[in-house]
């Protein structure tokens, strides 16, 4: 099986070593995975802005890119909702009948990281350590978008030594959601002071989630407010061996 990595344009930008994270742990399962240097943006910025039209080169870009290889697989919730809900859209409305017949048959083969572990693979001990107290937040795009539902909690529950703790009112909304944070600052900031009184709740050392951008939002929050919990991303702890045979 051909695995491609689509790091997503965020974390090739700012936090790199989730992309190295997912590598480690498909490698340590014995797959081969390929970075196809030719990747750039989905287009979930020009979407979500309204610029929609002006994501179809993207989209195009996507498809040529990725079309080749047998599963795409990305640490990011959010982008792999745009590749697989809005990509099809665009192509049908703004591309071309041979540009919606490529993303199509592109799509099913679009996988966040933990569904390809669990769907795919069929895995949930990845020969992970992590003795730490981690707290689960399931971010907007993984709990409402792609319904990934448990599967990012069995594969943490697999990770030796780590110690799963639970956020109250987990599936509130952290204030992020993109430019939202942007144009309505104040309800941003409430919703986010909301989510990290129940980070700090939790008794977590660690927060993860398989979304940095989220992470990104509420880190800075705890970072604020002092109390040491620090941000992780799901893929981050999967790869660590903490304590254990490397």
């Amino acid at each position: 099986m051909r695995v491609a990595l689509f790091i997503t344009c965020f974390n090739d930008t700012m936090f790199p070593g989730t992309g190295r994270a997912v590598v480690t742990v498909l490698e340590r399962l014995g797959h081969t995975v390929e970075f196809p240097e030719a990747q750039t943006c989905c287009g979930q910025m020009h979407f979500n802005t309204g610029y929609r039209p002006d994501a179809v080169p993207l989209v195009e870009r996507f498809a040529r890119v990725f079309g080749e290889y047998d599963a795409v697989v990305t640490p990011s919730a959010s982008c792999a909702g745009m590749v697989r809900e809005n990509h099809p859209v665009l192509a049908e409305r703004h591309g071309s009948a041979g540009l919606h017949r490529e993303v199509t048959e592109l799509v099913p083969r679009v996988h966040e990281f933990t569904e390809f572990l669990t769907d795919v693979l069929g895995v949930t001990d990845v020969g992970a350590s992590f003795p730490h107290k981690v707290a689960y937040h399931p971010t907007c795009h993984s709990l409402r978008g792609l319904r990934l539902g448990d599967r990012p909690q069995r594969l943490l529950s697999a990770v030796k030594d780590l110690e799963l703790v639970d956020i109250p009112a987990a599936d509130s909304c952290c204030g992020f959601g993109g430019t939202f944070a942007v144009k309505n600052a104040d309800t941003s900031a409430a919703m986010l002071a909301d989510k990290t009184r129940g980070v700090r709740d939790s008794g977590a050392d660690v927060l993860c989630a398989a979304d940095n951008s989220c992470l990104l939002h509420i880190g800075g929050g705890l970072s604020r407010q002092g109390g040491g919990v620090r941000t992780m991303h799901l893929a981050e702890i999967l790869a660590a061996t903490e304590g254990g045979p490397r």
